[in-house]
């Protein structure tokens, strides 16, 4: 999954063009496929997180490839921007500060899991992305948040409060499932 560093740096240009023509324009910048390199046209899930300081600031993605690559490099920023709904939109004036990482997800591989331990056992920390579905609710974890909170044990038990589940919550149709990430 690792990308060249020319289009990484191609992509982060255009999550902050996106963002920069969303605070003129109110929507994201369109992209011409044709402009791009075959690479970035194909699908890829992509969440685009913003940070102000130490702050988070928005993050959106998609854990399903829908779209092109770079297209969905351009909605997400554009989201992350102005539609996370935890945040009020960025501003012109806070725009220059903020700090914008892109990450690409590998495709999702489902995890069997007995029990918490079980699942604690197969997660590799620092790696691992944690998407946990219950019944209609869903919620996941990027790796980075492992720097955030490098116990498996608390990194689970906040991706359940995240999800709206209990801290201590496992049951038998609780499914699991893990990715990959590459973040620039």
């Amino acid at each position: 999954m690792s990308t060249p560093l020319t289009h990484r740096r191609s992509l982060r240009a255009l999550a902050h063009a996106s963002i920069e023509h969303g605070l003129r324009h109110y929507e994201p910048v369109g992209v011409s496929l044709q402009a791009w390199p075959e690479r970035l046209r194909q699908p890829c899930s992509t969440f685009v997180t913003l940070c102000l300081g130490d702050q988070l600031r928005g993050c959106v993605g998609a854990l399903e490839s829908a779209r092109p690559l770079a297209r969905d490099v351009a909605v997400n920023a554009f989201a992350a921007a102005f539609r996370d709904p935890r945040f009020t939109p960025v501003t012109a004036i806070e725009f220059p500060d903020i700090e914008l990482h892109v990450s690409l997800l590998s495709p999702i591989e489902p995890l069997e899991a007995r029990s918490e331990a079980d699942l604690i056992r197969q997660l590799r920390p620092g790696v691992d992305g944690l998407i946990f579905e219950e019944g209609d609710r869903c919620g996941t974890f990027l790796p980075v948040v492992w720097r955030s909170l490098p116990s498996a044990g608390d990194f689970l038990a906040q991706l359940k409060a995240k999800t709206g589940l209990p801290p201590d919550y496992w049951s038998e149709t609780l499914r699991a499932y893990r990715y990959t990430t590459e973040e620039f």
